[in-house]
Parts: C-alpha cells; structure tokens; sequence
C-alpha cells in the first residue's frame, strides 16, 4: 500500500482549484497557442516529451509495466466501475479508458493494493484481505487530528493470472504483508511486513520460498523497489527519533495504524546490506523508483510545500546529489513507473480533473 489512495483523496479533497495549463508568453501561432492550451504538460517538464491520460474518474494509482512492456495493471476504486474500494485492472499499454471500463482482475472482494507482473508476463502478485473479509474493510483518516491510514493485518500477498484466478498465496504469517514488487532479474520479490513487530521490508523468491528480512530499524519500511539489475532496494521509511515520536509510532501501530507525513528515501543493497539514508529534505518523500540507467531515482515528495500540498515529481543522484524538479504542477504527482525499455513513465496525478478529487494515470514519453 505504498502510501495509498487515501492520501491522494486527503490532498485533492483539500484543493478548490487546479491549475491545469501555463501560459506561454512566446510570441505563436494561432495553431501553436491552441496546441499549448490543450497539452497536458506544463512548460517546465522538459523530459515529457508527449503525455496521454489513460484513466478519467475515481483514484487510480500504482500502475505497473509487464517485462514486455505491452501491458500494465493497476488499482482503482472508481465507482463508475462499480467499486466500493481498491480492486485490480488489466489494460494494454496503448489504451484509454474514458467510455470503458478495463477487465478486473482480482477476486473484487476485500481491498487489495500493489498488483506487479511476474516475469512471465501472463500472472501478477497483489495483496488482498478477501481472506478475511469479502467486504471492504473500514478505512479510518485520522486519529488525534493527526492524518493516518491503516496497515490492515488482513493483507497476505497472492499470485492470480490474468483472467483472476488466484493460483498461490504467497503468505500466511500472522500481520500485514503487502507492499510486493519484482526484481527486473526475475527472480525476487521484495515487500513489507509486520511478521516481526515492526513494519520491515523482507524479500522471497518469486514462488514464496526464501523469506528473508533485510531491514530491522524501527520505523515503517515501505515502497520498496529494485535496481534494474536487480542488485540495490530503494525504499522510503518513517525512523522516528525522539521518545516522544517512537511512543507515538508504537502505539499506532499497535493499532494497526501508521501516521506516514515524515518520510526520507532508503537505500541498500538487495540482501539489506550497506543501508543507508538517500535524502534528508523533510515532509513526504516517498514512492522512489529507479531511473533507467541504475543511478538516479525518480520520486514524490511535498518537502517544498507548506500546507502539505502540491507533491510533485523530484529525481536524485545514488550519492544525494543534483536534485531536480520533473514535474510542475499544484496539486498531486506521484507513482512514477518507468517502462523496462526506459522510454516511458506512467504516473499518478490530479492534473487535467477539473478541480475535482480525481486521480487518473498518465504516460509520458521520457526524454532524458
């Protein structure tokens, strides 16, 4: 549950206006002009070179390629599509969804949250709570009037093929496991579990065999992904320091909650080893994934905001160095996916919803 929907809904909830087109003083055509008005990129996201927006109601988010790079799957709770909470869809890399609906491809019951293809490119691993609970569980905002969001211990971490038939669970320990992704090499996975006390990342094979836990700090581990070679884990985490902060964490998570408005980037090798802290910019940061190359990482943080808003896209060098803005807008970036060819980004964003509470997909074409 890298951060969630819940979050995108607590920020768009928030915003009465948004600025979706630019300006540009340049002198143009009248053809120029309209082509500006209408593009979805801001002037300032140079490494767009073409954007298209793929979903047009609800929250749609977490959105991940196929190791071809034909197909994607993500999570929605559009109601339009008559969901009541998150579920998982299907959709080819080419297509849009403003009259259609995509094939689910979970069971629709319970919530489910981070679905990724693995390496065969016809099953996908998600976590679900239908175990648990066919309906959709409760989802508290906030407690003490501070903003949290729920790590249900329902979750357990499932493989289905894409027409939804779950062929294997992967986990069955007592507590929250979600969070899954996989290793370009194939043969990992990586997530988050509660298994030992504490929100903490563990990797398995891609078959559930092989636990290991690779991080032990406390604080909550989350968002993981690998290198593309598969040898390095960007993550982002909570590490609260102080007395006061460690109590306040422990006793949330006690109840099955997290407060995730403090968070830094992580980074180590893919057995834990060689951790070590990647940014120190304050607020969120969080939802980090690798650049094409292996040695940037592409992230959303709101660490320039003062009222908790806009998020907007950030990429940083492995040593902390060279910092740079991507993407510009005043309300929500984040979930930034590269393609395995490198050449496209699929996002989340409020862009282009009319001042509403939507969150849609959208796909860039990358230049670098």
């Amino acid at each position: 549950m890298k951060f969630k929907i819940l979050f995108l809904l607590l920020i768009a909830v928030s915003i009465t206006a948004c600025k979706n087109n630019k300006k540009n003083t340049v002198d143009s055509t009248s053809d120029e002009i309209k082509s500006q008005k209408d593009s979805l990129i801001y002037p300032e996201e140079v490494h767009f070179k073409s954007l298209k927006q793929v979903t047009f109601g609800g929250d749609n988010a977490e959105a991940y390629w196929s190791f071809d790079d034909q197909q994607l799957v993500f999570q929605s709770n559009n109601k339009n599509w008559g969901l009541s909470c998150d579920q998982m869809f299907l959709m080819n890399a080419d297509e849009t969804f403003k009259d259609a609906k995509p094939p689910m491809i979970s069971t629709g019951l319970g919530r489910t949250t981070c679905a990724y293809f693995l390496p065969d490119n016809k099953h996908i691993i998600y976590a679900s709570t239908h175990l648990v609970d066919k309906e959709c569980p409760e989802v508290p905002l906030r407690k003490n009037g501070k903003y949290i969001w729920p790590v249900y211990d329902s979750f357990d971490i499932f493989a289905a093929d894409l027409k939804g038939n779950i062929v294997k669970q992967l986990t069955n320990e007592k507590g929250y496991d979600a969070e899954p992704t996989v290793s370009p090499k194939g043969d990992k996975i990586v997530f988050t579990s509660t298994r030992s006390g504490d929100l903490e990342l563990y990797t398995m094979n891609i078959d559930g065999t092989d636990v290991k836990q690779i991080t032990d700090e406390l604080g909550y581990d989350g968002g993981a992904f690998f290198s593309p070679d598969g040898t390095k884990i960007i993550f982002r985490s909570s590490r609260p320091k102080t007395q006061e902060a460690i109590k306040a964490y422990k006793d949330l998570l006690a109840e099955g909650l997290v407060e995730p408005t403090e968070m830094e980037l992580y980074i180590c090798n893919a057995d834990g080893s060689e951790l070590r802290q990647l940014t120190d910019l304050g607020n969120a940061n969080w939802s980090p994934f690798f650049h094409p190359s292996g040695k940037k990482i592409l992230f959303s943080s709101n660490f320039e905001a003062e009222r908790g808003f806009p998020f907007n896209l950030y990429m940083i060098d492995l040593d902390g160095k060279n910092l740079e803005r991507v993407t510009h807008g005043e309300t929500f970036d984040a979930f930034p996916v590269f393609s395995n060819d490198g050449k496209k980004l699929v996002f989340s964003s409020n862009r282009n919803n009319g001042g509403g509470r939507d969150t849609n997909l959208f796909i860039a074409e990358w230049q670098d």
